[in-house]
Formats: C-alpha cells, sequence, structure tokens
C-alpha cells in the first residue's frame, strides 16, 4: 500500500493510432459537432418560440433535444482540444465529471423516452382523461423525474469511484468512462459497492424499457382497432420508436463490448463503438422528430419559406 501513488492526471490514449489522420479528423467532428448544435437549438427555439408547440409531446422533445446537447458537449469539446494537443491528458476530477456527464446522459435519454412513451400511451389509449392526467404539474414532476433520477443514481457512483485507490492511470478510450476507471483499482474487494451501484442502475434502466414495452404493446394493440388511431400512431410514435430502437441498440452493444469485447479489434473500431451513442441518436432524434411531427415541420417550413420571401423582395 505505501508503494502505490496518488494519480492526477489519466493518460486518454485511444486515440494514439489516429493521430497521422488528426487535422481531417478535427475537421470532420468539428463540422460534426456544429451541426448537432445547430438542429438541436433551433428545434429547442422552435419549440419555446411557437405558442402552439408548449404541449407536453412537444415539451418533451425540448428536453430530447437539450439533454444531446449536454451529452456531446461532455465529449466533443475535450476530443477536439485532444486532437491539437500533443498530449491526450485530462486532470483526475476532470475525468470523473465527463464521466458523470456521459453516463448522466444516456440515462437520462433512456428516462426521457420512457416519459414520452407514457406520453403517448395516456395521448392515444386514454384521449378523454389525457389533459386531466398529463397536467403541468404531473408534467413537471415527470421531467424532473427523468433528469435528477439519473443524476442522483450517477452521482453515487461517480462518489464511489472517487474513493478508490488506483494502480493505473491509462484509459483506453477516447474519453472517460466510469467502468474502466473502476477497473484501474488496486484492490477488487475495493469495487464490491461499485459493481453493487453498476447493476442495480442496469436494473433501473431495464425496467425502463420494460415499461417501454408495455406502453408500446398497449398502443399497437390500441391502434390495430382504429384508422385515426393508427395515423396518430404513425405520426407520433414511430419517431419515438426509432430514436428508442437506435438508442437501445448502440448503448447495448457499447456496454456489452466494454464488458465483455475483445481487444484485438483496431483501435479505431473501438473508438467507433464506444462514441456510437455519442454520435447517431443526438444527430438522428432532432431530424427524425422534426420531419416526422407536423406541427414543427409546418414551422420549419414557414421560417424557410418567410426567409426566401423576404430576400426576393430585396
Amino acid at each position: 500500500m505505501d508503494n502505490i501513488s496518488v494519480v492526477r492526471i489519466f493518460i486518454l490514449s485511444g486515440i494514439n493510432e489516429t493521430m497521422n489522420y488528426r487535422l481531417a479528423i478535427f475537421s470532420l467532428t468539428l463540422l460534426y459537432y456544429c451541426v448537432i448544435l445547430f438542429i438541436n437549438i433551433s428545434l429547442i427555439v422552435i419549440i419555446i418560440l411557437d405558442e402552439n408547440l408548449h404541449e407536453p409531446m412537444y415539451i418533451l422533445l425540448c428536453n430530447f433535444c437539450i439533454n444531446g446537447l449536454y451529452g456531446t458537449t461532455g465529449f466533443y469539446p475535450k476530443f477536439l482540444l485532444d486532437l491539437l494537443s500533443s498530449s491526450q491528458e485530462i486532470s483526475y476530477s476532470g475525468c470523473l465529471f465527463q464521466a458523470f456527464i456521459v453516463y448522466s446522459f444516456a440515462c437520462s435519454e433512456l428516462s426521457i423516452l420512457a416519459v414520452m412513451a407514457y406520453d403517448r400511451y395516456l395521448a392515444i389509449c386514454r384521449p378523454l382523461h389525457y389533459h386531466s392526467l398529463m397536467t403541468k404539474r404531473r408534467l413537471s414532476q415527470l421531467s424532473c423525474f427523468s433528469w435528477l433520477t439519473p443524476f442522483c443514481i450517477i452521482s453515487t457512483s461517480i462518489l464511489l469511484t472517487s474513493r478508490l485507490r488506483l494502480c493505473g492511470s491509462n484509459i483506453q478510450k477516447l474519453f472517460c468512462v466510469n467502468w474502466v476507471i473502476v477497473k484501474l483499482a488496486c484492490s477488487d474487494t475495493d469495487t464490491v459497492s461499485n459493481s453493487v451501484i453498476a447493476y442495480a442502475t442496469i436494473f433501473i434502466y431495464v425496467s425502463h424499457g420494460f415499461f417501454i414495452i408495455w406502453t408500446y404493446m398497449h398502443l399497437i394493440k390500441k391502434c390495430v382497432r382504429s384508422t385515426e388511431d393508427r395515423a396518430k400512431f404513425m405520426q407520433t410514435c414511430v419517431p419515438h420508436l426509432v430514436s428508442l430502437i437506435t438508442f437501445l441498440i448502440v448503448i447495448i452493444f457499447d456496454l456489452m463490448y466494454m464488458r465483455f469485447g475483445s481487444r484485438d479489434l483496431p483501435q479505431s473500431l473501438q473508438n467507433f463503438i464506444a462514441i456510437e451513442f455519442l454520435l447517431i441518436p443526438p444527430f438522428m432524434n432532432p431530424l427524425i422528430y422534426g420531419f416526422k411531427l407536423t406541427k414543427i415541420r409546418n414551422r420549419i417550413l414557414g421560417l424557410v419559406y418567410v426567409k426566401r420571401k423576404s430576400s426576393m423582395k430585396k
């Protein structure tokens, strides 16, 4: 125990194999991140400014976009700086903070999807009671649940990680991951509480997944009987379903690979697998909802039409 050094800096070695192409990767990443910022902020601003969109479904969508901005901001700025730096280092506290952001983003994403599924269930399966059940107060409570629950769970996990004695500082990823930090612990016996919290977190969010499946079973059963409900399902539920399936595929693939995957794969492929959930959902979700939801699409087309008309007058 006396020979154990205190870790103050972590080395992010996942970027090493791509350093020969770092300028090209930097340019593409910066462009991609700017597009993510633009489409998410645009959707948030449209929903806030248009009073016709001040409905539960659109407010939850606004939360969805805010969460996308939150998660990507925890990764892209640091990654862009690493591409321009000769050494890819991150402080101990910075690493824990980044791990907190990335994990809470992923958990909040699933929580928001679960709340959105509940909202669609009430709107389609219990339309007469929708406005009495989905009140402003209930919406506020559900929004707080989708944010505060992940924050509390991940805060506990990160706090336990911060108490570990570490015997290594090399993280073979592009960003800090709590489970990887835990594996750097000097003694396996110290990580028991971390494992308990990790499996409890998995159980909680698997339960979210089962809840979403349960709501969609009822939605599909209801929509089969009615043409009107089927049209409503196709318009408002299909984007949600696509977002859910995409997110579950990328996050489960990443978790399975992180715990059981082979390290013989090329580092660039390992990096892509690791950041899929920060690449695809934040970009795809606002596009799907923006084009599929009629009110938002009409609002966007209206803005484009007004801008084009004003430019023609000039």
